[in-house]
């Protein structure tokens, strides 16, 4: 059995470890799409919005609407991605790590 000594330093490994993910995650890009690349998202693994590019094909009145409708396609595209890969990232950064069965982060 483990003293609390133990305990209270493999906790504390833990959450560094866990600071250096999250820090790591923010420097991870992705890209969502929408309309055959016509409106692009840049986003970080956390979800932070990077960069918008939307082809000057869609700046006209008559298509506001529809970039609009783009836009939104694309932030959801990079948002999901960015859920993916900041989950990858996440396991292979907690996977040596000494977590109970079951436990998620």
């Amino acid at each position: 059995m483990q003293s609390i000594d133990d305990i209270i330093k493999m906790a504390s490994n833990v959450q560094a470890e866990l600071a250096r993910a999250q820090e790591g995650l923010d420097k991870l890009e992705v890209e969502g799409q929408s309309g055959g690349g016509l409106v692009k998202v840049i986003a970080s693994a956390k979800g932070r919005i990077v960069k918008l590019s939307i082809d000057p094909s869609l700046m006209t009145l008559e298509s506001k609407e529809m970039t609009e409708d783009l836009v939104v396609a694309a932030l959801n595209d990079a948002r999901g991605k960015a859920d993916a890969v900041a989950s990858a990232e996440m396991q292979k950064m907690t996977a040596g790590l000494p977590l109970p069965p079951g436990f998620k982060l």
